[in-house]
């Protein structure tokens, strides 16, 4: 995930180093979309495989139903572009419904349940964190904290 605000701080070196993972085969998501920057021009640079709508639009969506006009602008592009559109916030039972109607193909939150690391991943986790936890018992000073991972 890129958010646009990284893409704005250097964007030719930022577009090219997408376009270097995307060609060793990552998939490249655009995160915040429609936050107020220029991200229609992003989307026109850049080939993203994901576009993920900014939360405060699907808080807005359901609290004040004429806010959800923007909700559908930021899944517009995604859709004429054929790529996966995510709604990010998601987490109250009315949301699903305003992500549906926004034309969203995926929601990202907590309406169906916590992150939680894989069966797989799980040990490699706990495993990182109790080495992390090592290593600043030894290190007073060190700034650790544990190891998360963003699935």
């Amino acid at each position: 995930e890129v958010t646009e605000t990284a893409i704005i701080t250097a964007e030719t070196a930022v577009i090219n180093e997408l376009r270097t993972l995307r060609d060793m085969g990552l998939r490249v998501a655009l995160d915040d979309f429609g936050t107020g920057y220029s991200s229609l021009s992003h989307l026109r640079t850049f080939p993203f495989d994901k576009i993920k709508t900014a939360r405060s639009v699907r808080k807005a969506g359901v609290t004040r139903p004429g806010s959800a006009a923007g909700g559908r602008a930021g899944a517009a592009p995604g859709k004429r572009l054929r790529v996966t559109t995510v709604a990010e916030g998601g987490g109250a039972p009315g949301q699903l419904d305003c992500v549906r109607e926004e034309g969203c193909t995926e929601i990202q939150g907590y309406l169906f349940g916590r992150p939680e690391p894989s069966e797989r991943d799980a040990p490699i986790i706990a495993e990182l964190n109790e080495a992390m936890r090592d290593a600043s018992t030894r290190r007073p000073d060190a700034a650790v904290g544990p190891v998360s991972v963003r699935m």
